[in-house]
């Protein structure tokens, strides 16, 4: 199997349709060794440089980890106890929000052969990611700490316009909120001062079709839990 042929993800093929890539994009767990080549990459920060921001202040700045630097950064992650997010994590999940986490995560649980109850498998399964799932590529996105909160959203779209652009090159993604636990480690390693944020990460590479944890697909709400209309 050539690395870019999964059946699972979009074929290479920039013109495939955004509705095409939202019903089709997940997020992947499991990846094959081989890197994505530069000039793919860099189609796809191209196409995520378009993404809309409040007043065009276009805040995010992204570094992108590739070859030895991730490989020492993952080295990093697994031996800095630090856990020091720069944006403080939700202090808790209630109600249906609650529901949705424990199912998408007994979910992966399931397909990775972890027994519910078993604590510590569970924390060994979180911890795959501060070794980003194997990924050959991680990009850690910021936000200037000065727009707050608006600068995180805009953030948000990018790391949308990211994904969604990966899949048209048939590059599979995760979001990490968890890499963002390591901010101090992070700050240190690329020099960004108080003055920008971690809001997270982005592993990608050429998913691993047979890797137990990309055989399952979280849910989605329907649209009528979501939407009110009022005419």
């Amino acid at each position: 199997m050539a690395a870019h042929d999964q059946s699972s993800t979009a074929a290479d093929d920039p013109n495939v349709t955004v509705v095409q890539a939202l019903a089709e994009r997940w997020s992947c767990r499991g990846y094959r060794p081989e890197p994505v080549p530069r000039a793919t990459i860099e189609q796809i920060v191209e196409s995520a440089q378009r993404t809309p921001s409040w007043c065009n202040t276009q805040p995010w700045q992204v570094a992108i980890f590739s070859g030895d630097a991730i490989d020492d950064l993952r080295a990093s992650f697994a031996t800095d106890q630090r856990i020091t997010p720069d944006i403080d994590f939700p202090p808790g999940y209630t109600g249906v929000y609650q529901e949705r986490r424990r199912e998408v995560g007994l979910q992966l649980y399931d397909a990775v052969g972890v027994e519910r109850g078993d604590r510590q498998a569970s924390a060994l399964q979180m911890l795959r990611n501060f070794d980003f799932f194997d990924a050959p590529h991680v990009a850690i996105v910021s936000a200037p700490a000065s727009l707050g909160p608006y600068g995180y959203v805009d953030c948000g779209l990018y790391v949308q316009s990211f994904l969604l652009a990966a899949h048209a090159h048939g590059v599979a993604t995760i979001a990490q909120a968890a890499v963002a636990m390591k901010s101090e480690l992070l700050h240190e390693r690329l020099g960004w001062g108080e003055d920008r944020q971690v809001v997270c990460g982005i592993s990608f590479g050429w998913p691993d079709p047979e890797h137990p944890s990309n055989t399952f697909r979280a849910h989605r709400a329907p649209v009528s839990d979501a939407v009110t209309f009022l005419d």
